[in-house]
């Protein structure tokens, strides 16, 4: 393997017959590529394939086992890993200066606090151990950015970061100056901020496929692509069986041209094995065992309300969970997502109301960090622990049997689970999950890592499922596709904690841009009246009438925002869909002389 610096302008990285493999098992073969200045890549594939690995190669932390890797001369790299490290009592400053090329000149210190500003990591003294998964990716990332770099290569950058916090990082990258690569699963974000993808799939001719374009243009061509290698296998197998068939009837191979008939053959023969073995789709088979008979009622919560510390974490909920419930929380880290699931199981007492749980209750629980998997335990000992069968439901399978069905091949079962890509481990979750029945699933972020093919057959799996499913993911597009009803954790325009109901993601995106809008209005006028001089001139008298039209103004917009309230609820009850459009208008009516009254509260020195 030989490593080039060339000094043209535009290609930044030029990756040529690229090749590793992890013990005795290949990850990719013989892969070639190109990175510009200017792409927006994003890397998918397969869990297992690889992707992690070539983001190492190509950020220098290791090297391929064979081919070329040719670097621009002076090529400053980012790298973003799927769980960053950070020194051991270190604080947001001290790693955000890590990735300083000089940590005491003054321009750099200057550039890491305009840096922690932009990120929000204001409290640059906080210990970095007190940091929540999400904010330590941003502080990674803040690391990543103090190297000016010309290629940022992100390693699932929205894995524990909350929905409102992606959504800041699709506009980040969409700005941003440097070319990047992106490994994601996240079908929304990939569609949002890449301009070509690459997908690491033996499958593919040399072991990738790349596309100009947006992931809706990659699913167009790749549909386009594998069917026509599908075609020209069965071609080819006829052709093959015609060639077979002329073989078995002994022509004289003493002729050259016959000869030659019978080397083409064999070339024949070759190419047919070699796409049957890429058209070959091993699909993951999923099936969550519910319980036979279920009540009508599931979980029924009445007021439920809970605070720590005199601070509000859910506010008064009502919500009843019966088969077929499909519930998606949304919400910031920290939000009271949790809080709300624990006092549903019953794990958690609320302050407020009350909880009816059913009898028959019988809950599976797939938790965000995969705690319950022992890095040290084998993969086959995690699903079979004694013996060698385990019950699906109410059948004995093999327990090698059962893992294949989840796509682990034999040579993995013996491993341990450290071994294990983030992807497997989670498939690994899901398939000891399955053996439990239940009639309530909770699913804590189940997308982190899973591969997209993967995810499709989860969602598939879902809509089948008899029981109830209560879904916390930062993956907006696989939301939108299971659930029923969003339950969003937000503030009002007054700054009060709420919950909010949707029926869909389009119509939480639309309030949340509302009540960002809401929000930076009235920051914008709390800041103007700090900072604006006192007016030594006496504040000008009002006319009765609009003196008049001050007082009852607040009263007016109380009234007005419980009515929004109100219609957004009615908006997201599936009940009203034969009225959707009629509420909707109501809706962007009443928001619409929100925002006059407010403007003219403005206006009148309220």
């Amino acid at each position: 393997m030989r490593i080039e610096y060339s000094g043209a302008v535009a290609i930044l990285i030029n990756a040529h017959k690229l090749s590793k493999a992890f013990t005795a098992r290949p990850l990719f073969e013989g892969i070639s590529f190109g990175i510009e200045s200017g792409d927006r890549i994003g890397l998918i594939g397969p869990n297992g394939a690889g992707k992690s690995t070539l983001l190492k190669v190509l950020a220098g932390r290791i090297k391929p086992d064979d081919g070329q890797l040719s670097v621009q001369r002076g090529l400053r790299v980012g790298y973003l890993e799927q769980v960053p490290e950070f020194s051991a009592d270190s604080t947001i400053h001290s790693t955000v200066m890590e990735g300083s090329a000089d940590p005491y000149d003054w321009q750099e210190i200057s550039r890491s606090q305009m840096l922690m500003s932009k990120l929000d990591l204001e409290d640059s003294e906080k210990p970095v151990s007190q940091l929540s998964g999400g904010w330590k990716k941003r502080l990674a990332l803040a690391r990543e950015l103090m190297r000016d770099p010309d290629l940022l290569l992100m390693d699932e950058p929205t894995n524990h970061l909350d929905v409102e916090s992606i959504m800041w990082l699709e506009e980040f990258v969409a700005q941003s100056r440097f070319a990047t690569l992106v490994i994601t699963h996240d079908r929304l974000f990939l569609q949002r901020i890449s301009n070509q993808i690459l997908e690491l799939d033996r499958r593919h001719k040399d072991g990738i496929l790349k596309v100009s374009g947006d992931y809706a243009a990659y699913l167009e061509l790749r549909e386009h692509q594998l069917h026509s290698q599908e075609q020209r296998e069965i071609k080819l197998r006829n052709t093959l069986r015609r060639e077979t068939e002329w073989l078995r009837r002994g022509p004289q191979a003493r002729l050259k041209k016959q000869q030659a008939r019978i080397d083409a053959h064999g070339v024949l023969s070759d190419e047919v094995s070699e796409l049957s073995e890429r058209n070959s789709n091993a699909k993951v088979r999923m099936d969550f065992a519910a319980v036979e008979k279920s009540p009508k009622k599931l979980i029924e919560a009445k007021g439920i309300s809970k605070s720590y510390d005199g601070q509000l974490i859910v506010p008064k909920t009502d919500l009843l969970i019966s088969p077929k419930s499909r519930i998606g929380l949304l919400g910031a880290n920290g939000s009271g997502k949790s809080t709300l699931i624990r006092m549903l199981v019953g794990k958690e007492k609320p302050d407020t109301g009350e909880v009816a749980l059913a009898e028959q209750l019988e809950v599976s629980y797939f938790e965000q960090n995969r705690e319950s998997l022992d890095p040290s335990v084998t993969v086959y000992n995690t699903i079979c622990p004694l013996g060698d069968y385990v019950d699906v439901g109410g059948e004995k399978v093999h327990a090698k049997s059962y893992l294949t069905r989840f796509l682990f091949k034999y040579d993995q079962m013996d491993m341990p689970v450290s071994k294990l890509s983030g992807g497997e481990q989670s498939r690994l979750l899901i398939a000891r999950l399955m053996l439990k029945r239940a009639n309530v699933l909770i699913l804590d972020e189940p997308t982190n890592d899973l591969d997209m093919e993967t995810l499709d057959v989860l969602q598939e799996v879902l809509e089948e499922f008899n029981g109830a499913v209560i879904l916390v993911t930062h993956d907006r597009f696989f939301l939108d596709q299971v659930t029923n009803q969003i339950l969003a954790f937000g503030h009002s325009a007054k700054g009060e904690k709420v919950i909010e109901r949707f029926a869909d993601l389009s119509q939480w995106e639309s309030w949340n841009a509302n009540q960002s809008e809401m929000r930076e209005r009235a920051e914008a006028s709390a800041l103007k009246a700090a900072v604006e001089p006192a007016k030594t001139t006496p504040k000008k008298k009002l006319s009765f009438k609009d003196q008049r039209e001050l007082d009852g103004m607040e009263g007016k917009i109380a009234a007005l925002e419980s009515q929004l309230t109100e219609l957004t609820a009615q908006v997201s009850d599936p009940a009203n869909s034969a009225k959707l459009k009629e509420l909707s208008q109501k809706l962007a009516e009443t928001q619409a002389e929100i925002d006059r009254l407010y403007a003219r509260w403005e206006e009148l020195g309220g």
